[in-house]
């Protein structure tokens, strides 16, 4: 027997049931196909048999319809999901989340752990982001819970936070594990994961928190425990300024993970170790997740779609091909004033948001007519708008006060479209009765005046300016009239006459033109020289002596700023978690 088939095995096998109709529906066209021979309806049923030929049909009628009830078979089979081979599938990272909940209290500072149990946390909080590659979230705690990351699925968002982490950004001292405990499972309920682990990272806790352990265990999370401390203790300066001293204490720690169903590691564990029951839940490290059944049924769907076509009437199967193959060749609008109408890959909308993109482009590189075009058709009052602001700095302004009525009539309240009719309006008055093409020309630039961009979805805002709208056309319709005041006065001077000739005259020339080579030459080489020296480091010249001086007194200014900076990297922090200490504190009251 194949090994193959003797791993044969279905997906979804409640599909299979649908074969028992199979013999149904062949009877129910056995039985229609009888009523439909006018002879059984004329002559007696024991005469049929002496009149009429058993294999008539048989190849025709018969055959389509068996092979239609091959390929109900198929398809049926195929949707049941036959599988022969496993394959493995890694889970999906984000079933199960972490939240790590660090007692940030004074507490923290004790030296038991050496340097202290701050920097220990610290590094050991970084084993665990780069151990666990699905979603984590961090909280700290004192006397009250803060979110230092919310749940995030790149780990590097919260290590960019471990540095700043320290006592004094917490707003008031205390250990209120309870309270942390409950709001990283606010975190995880939030973000969208019933099934979560939540990871506390202290000395000890009270009953509270194994009550907030039990309450997060019912709503689906985890909770495990990492003792920070040792149980000998450690030293450490409180807010007072007095001497206290911290301890592990294991017991209550135990009962929290008691209670949240997890479990209470000592602080030599390993990352790995201590994320072992996450990694063991729903889908939360990322790795691999066992073999799965392969659903085979694909295969099956091509021969099944070829024997359903029997079942069509003869005919009927390439008049379906042709209209699907015609579909695509349906002509779609895009350009000039035919409004977008949708295709096979965009709706309509998307049609003319795409159309207005390219207008609004054609629009800010100048071609203004191509800008116009694109404009035209679409739909909405900006549109029109647009389109009057493209004509405009086309030099056709019949039809941007055109566009602009008709904006108006869109939206009445369009202020902006008003002005920019008053200053089209403005421009034609201005325009000399013989203007022509270069009159149009010139004064298009001048009834743009001011105008910006092109009026996007949020409104409009490209407004032209009364008092340039006719200003572009000005110089040209004066330069025939009267020359500027520079050009006339050079007029009236006596032109300089030529010099008084000489023998040396064509030798001077040469010499002259030669001498301006060697200066060019000369000052090539020069900035060649300069350039070199300045990348070797040699003496740079007077221009990049002046310049590498502004230049290090500007440095050297930015650094004696920089220096009265206080470098305080949980500023951030600090100021977080005191406004929502405050909002906290106004809300009880």
């Amino acid at each position: 027997m194949n090994p193959q088939l003797a791993d044969l095995q279905f997906i979804r096998p409640a599909w299979l049931g649908a074969l028992l109709l199979l013999p149904v529906l062949a009877w129910a066209w056995r039985r229609r196909q009888r009523r439909r021979s006018a002879w059984r309806e004329s002559v007696d049923a024991h005469l049929l048999p002496h009149l009429l030929d058993a294999r008539a049909g048989r190849g025709g009628a018969g055959g389509n319809a068996l092979a239609s009830l091959c390929g109900l078979a198929l398809a049926i089979v195929a949707a049941a999901g036959p599988s022969w081979r496993a394959v493995p599938q890694p889970m999906q990272a984000g079933g199960d989340a972490l939240a790590i909940v660090l007692d940030l209290s004074s507490a923290s500072l004790a030296n038991d752990l050496q340097p202290s149990r701050l920097v220990q946390a610290r590094a050991k909080i970084a084993g665990l982001l780069r151990a666990h590659a699905g979603p984590v979230a961090l909280v700290a705690y004192a006397d009250d819970a803060f979110v230092v990351s919310p749940v995030t699925p790149d780990p590097a968002n919260v290590a960019v936070f471990l540095d700043a982490l320290a006592p004094d950004v917490m707003p008031v001292d205390g250990s209120n594990a309870a309270r942390g405990i409950e709001l990283a499972g606010e975190l995880l309920g939030q973000a969208g994961h019933p099934r979560g682990t939540i990871l506390l990272l202290a000395p000890d806790a009270g009953t509270a928190a194994v009550r907030a352990a039990a309450r997060a265990a019912v709503a689906g999370h985890r909770v495990d425990v990492l003792g920070m401390g040792t149980p000998a203790g450690g030293a450490y300066r409180g807010r007072d300024g007095a001497i206290d001293r911290s301890a592990l204490d294991p017991a209550p720690l135990r009962a929290v993970a008691a209670a949240g169903g997890g479990s209470l590691h000592p602080w030599s564990a390993s990352p790995e170790t201590v994320l072992a029951p996450a990694a063991g839940g729903a889908g939360g490290g990322g790795t691999d997740g066992g073999l799965v059944p392969e659903d085979g049924g694909y295969w099956l769907l091509p021969l099944a779609m070829l024997l359903l076509l029997a079942g069509f009437r003869r005919g009927t199967v390439l008049a379906s091909v042709a209209l699907c193959l015609l579909l695509p060749l349906q002509p779609a609008f895009a350009g000039g004033a035919q409004p977008p109408s949708g295709d096979l890959w965009r709706r309509a909308d998307q049609a003319a948001h795409q159309r207005s993109v390219a207008a609004e482009a054609a629009y800010r590189r100048g071609d203004f007519k191509a800008a116009a075009e694109g404009f035209s058709g679409l739909p909405g009052a900006d549109a029109a708008y647009n389109r009057g602001n493209a004509l405009a700095r086309a030099g056709s302004y019949a039809e941007a006060i055109a566009a602009y009525d008709e904006a108006l009539a869109l939206d009445p309240g369009m202020e902006d479209a008003r002005a920019n009719r008053a200053a089209v309006e403005a421009a034609m008055r201005r325009q000399p009765p013989e203007g022509g093409a270069g009159g149009a020309g010139s004064g298009d630039e001048g009834a743009a005046g001011t105008a910006g961009e092109p009026a996007g979805g949020d409104g409009a805002t490209d407004r032209l300016d009364p008092a340039d709208a006719g200003d572009g056309a000005a110089p040209e319709a004066q330069s025939d009239a009267a020359p500027p005041a520079a050009e006339q006065a050079a007029a009236e001077q006596p032109a300089p006459g030529p010099p008084p000739p000489s023998a040396d005259a064509p030798d001077a020339d040469a010499r002259a033109r030669e001498q301006a080579l060697e200066d060019a030459q000369r000052d090539a080489i020069e900035r060649a020289l300069e350039d070199g020296a300045a990348e070797e480091g040699a003496e740079p010249g007077p221009a990049d002596r002046s310049r590498s001086t502004a230049e290090a007194e500007r440095e050297q200014a930015n650094a004696a700023w920089l220096r009265q900076v206080p470098d305080d990297p949980g500023a951030l922090l600090r100021a977080r978690f005191r406004n929502e200490h405050l909002r906290r504190r106004a809300g009880e009251r």
